[in-house]
């Protein structure tokens, strides 16, 4: 992958008992962390996907998207407004858009999400999308789960997927 060498700004989101990283370039929002994870997470994450780009805390810049991940936490929002970047292949960016489909508080399996994007047959590969998503709660990857309706993995781990889930139900 070329060096973009675009800066990449970042903040810790701190809301009740939520402790997030976030990561946004010029364009947009481009990384969420998982819940409790070390800023380790996002370094190793940038470093992978926007190699040779500085990292830089500036919570103002990141005020916005705080603001809009605080109010879904808070139960005020149901879908996201702000701008996001995204880097992934042709396939990861088709699922993610089809997880962005998925209505708040319902969730769709593995399966669903391969039909939704005509691949029926690539259930797996749409399993290793998920798990690339690198926007959490915005990208809502959290609303996945097995045929039979069971939790499956998640990035954040499936304690900050059950708390989603549940917020989501209220």
């Amino acid at each position: 992958m070329k060096s973009t060498n675009n800066p990449i700004y970042w903040s810790l989101l701190k809301h009740q008992d939520w402790n997030l990283y976030l990561a946004a370039t010029s364009e947009g929002l481009c990384f969420v962390g998982s819940q409790n994870k070390p800023f380790e997470e996002l370094v190793e994450w940038a470093r992978k996907r926007f190699p040779g780009s500085p990292l830089y805390n500036d919570s103002e810049k990141l005020k916005d998207y705080v603001d809009e991940i605080s109010e879904y936490l808070e139960g005020k929002r149901q879908s996201f407004t702000l701008p996001c970047e995204f880097k992934g292949t042709d396939f990861q960016l088709a699922v993610w858009d089809a997880l962005c489909e998925i209505p708040y508080g319902q969730t769709w399996s593995y399966s669903d999400i391969a039909n939704h994007i005509n691949k029926s047959s690539a259930v797996r590969a749409v399993g290793a999308a998920i798990g690339a998503n690198p926007v959490l709660i915005t990208v809502p990857c959290h609303r996945v789960v097995g045929k039979n309706g069971a939790l499956t993995g998640y990035r954040g781990g499936l304690d900050m997927k059950m708390k989603l889930l549940e917020l989501e139900k209220k």
